[in-house]
């Protein structure tokens, strides 16, 4: 992908929600800039016409400052307004644009399969929907407003000295442009790479950092402690010589815009002298011309920062630009009537697998049945969970399955509220429906006392809770989303035998009126089953119901628990 062309989804997301913002950020940031200009050429006027003026008695009392004072009030009124409506419109403009742009990423990063390998590496995520969105307020603010400022002054500031001189304005709107533009244009170029090493630099830093202060106990046991924070400490080296090399680069195109000012001054001072000379304008309109040429190229300057920090943009926008280009998910079909899961001519290969796991796989629940998937590791089971779910896009087939809710090895929890962790975000669930769900989960009275009750906070993972206190709150959680199948990936793997046998009991009582299809490698939660299924190799090779012949033999093939 293009430096350029991995912008793209980004401006159209801008322009798609914030056009009328970023175009009245653009136009107040011109008027600023141009108000300027001309306030320092007007002044020069000014200052040299009423010097001349008042040489002769005569002139001088006939000489009119009123106009021109208050031509000079108005520039310097407009200019302070518009600078401060630029600031207040741009800013506002970029953090909506931002927030919309993170709403965004969430849907996208939860895409199924970017979902599953975000998963694996947080930190990577995290650096996505912080510095990485973060780099591209420099598109708006550092160069498109720049950029559409200093362009629009530049040809402002032709076509106003044209009326002097049709060659001075062309020459000075073409030196202008050329070397305002050219000089970021060189700074981009010059310092893109090392503004990505600079990025990579900084994530590896962050990454890094939180790994050692989340692990330092598990490197210290490892004997790698000492390891790790060499390892932060070659990163933020890293870091360091990149923002070295990117301040010389800035330095450098500060000495180009230097140089270029000094030119244009000098050609705007000869092209003076010989307009005046020739009699084609006067002294005051001289000094118009060379304290525009001395301001002209400042709002230019404004670009080097953005020039800058391009690159880092532009790699920022080509790792979030796929995920803005996801589109939503289609609708998961719905079973027949009586039908909790109907899965037909189910084929998937896994990723970097060349047989597939699944080929030609039928599979009907119905509503109400209580399941038991049971097998050897890597049989598949896991697998066809993330497929039920839309996780995992299948290679042919089709699956229909009623609205689920997971409760799986692992209860995931927030540093959040009770109420937050029950309602994931929801803003529609009553006290009554979250208090229900906590009796019948059997939790109830361990909220009640918690300082705040649902409004209480837990800590990372849920901390504050026990483990058995945490699953029931998982339990609960799944009581409130009302799902009619419930899919339990060996829910009660890591529990002691006493908490696991509770919650079982709760699952099989309050499961009653849902659909419940459950991974098993233990005993004890394949007999909440009323039908057992066995798969290897993404093959079922039993399917035995209770009070059939050959279910206890199949339970009897699990470990006890």
């Amino acid at each position: 992908m293009s430096r350029f062309a991995a912008f793209a989804p980004i401006l159209r997301l801008f322009l798609a929600e914030r056009r009328a913002a970023m175009a009245a950020g653009v136009a107040l940031a011109s008027v600023a800039a141009a108000a300027g200009v001309a306030l320092l050429g007007l002044s020069g006027w000014f200052i040299t016409a009423t010097a001349l003026a008042g040489l002769v008695p005569a002139t001088a009392l006939a000489f009119d400052v009123f106009m021109p004072g208050a031509g000079i009030r108005f520039l310097a009124i407009a200019r302070t307004f518009a600078r401060y409506g630029e600031r207040v419109v741009t800013h506002d403009a970029t953090l909506g644009l931002i927030a919309g742009l993170r709403e965004r990423l969430f849907r996208g990063f939860a895409e199924a399969q970017r979902a599953r390998a975000l998963a694996s590496r947080p930190a990577r995520l995290l650096f996505r929907l912080t510095a990485d969105v973060d780099a591209l307020d420099t598109l708006y603010l550092r160069l498109l407003v720049p950029a559409g400022a200093a362009v629009a002054t530049a040809l402002g500031l032709g076509v106003g000295l044209s009326f002097l001189s049709p060659a001075l304005g062309f020459a000075t709107a073409a030196l202008l442009l050329g070397s305002g533009l050219g000089l970021p244009l060189w700074l981009v170029h010059a310092a893109e790479r090392e503004a990505r090493r600079r990025a990579a630099a900084l994530e590896a830093l962050r990454v890094r950092t939180a790994e050692l202060v989340s692990g330092q106990v598990a490197y210290a046991m490892a004997g790698r402690l000492a390891a790790q924070v060499d390892a932060v400490a070659a990163a933020e080296a890293r870091l360091a010589a990149s923002d070295l090399a990117l301040n010389q680069l800035e330095t450098l195109a500060g000495a180009g815009f230097g140089l270029a000012a000094a030119v244009l001054l000098a050609a705007a001072a000869w092209a003076a002298a010989r307009l005046s000379g020739s009699g084609d304008i006067s002294a005051p309109q001289a000094a118009l011309i060379l304290l525009l040429a001395l301001a002209a190229l400042e709002p230019f300057a404004a670009l080097r920062r953005g020039a800058v920090e391009f690159g880092r943009s532009a790699r920022s926008a080509a790792r979030l630009s796929p995920a803005l280009d996801t589109q939503p998910p289609a609708a998961r079909p719905l079973p027949p009537p009586g039908r909790a899961v109907c899965i037909e001519g189910l084929r998937y290969t896994p990723p970097g697998h060349t047989t597939p796991l699944f080929d030609g796989l039928t599979l009907t629940i119905a509503e109400g049945e209580h399941l038991a998937l049971i097998g050897p590791s890597g049989a598949g089971k896991s697998t066809l969970f993330a497929l039920i779910l839309g996780e995992i896009a299948p290679d042919a087939g089709t699956i229909a399955a009623l609205p689920a809710a997971v409760l799986g090895q692992r209860v995931e929890l927030f540093r959040d509220s009770v109420r937050g962790n029950l309602t994931l975000g929801r803003a529609d669930v009553e006290d009554g429906v979250l208090w229900r769900a906590l009796v019948a989960a059997g939790l109830d009275d361990v909220v009640r006392a918690l300082p705040g009750g649902l409004d209480a906070q837990l800590g990372e993972g849920g901390e504050g809770l026990s483990e058995g206190q945490k699953r029931r709150l998982a339990l609960a959680r799944l009581l409130v989303r009302a799902s009619p199948l419930w899919l339990l990936d060996e829910a009660t793997e890591a529990l002691d035998a006493e908490t696991a046998t509770l919650v079982l009991i709760q699952i099989k009582t309050l499961g009653r009126n849902h659909t419940i299809f459950a991974t098993a490698h233990l005993r004890r939660e394949a007999e909440l089953a009323d039908r057992l299924i066995r798969l290897d190799a993404g093959r079922i090779v039993a399917d035995v119901r209770r009070g059939e012949r050959g279910f206890a033999d199949l339970l009897a093939t699990l470990r006890p628990g």
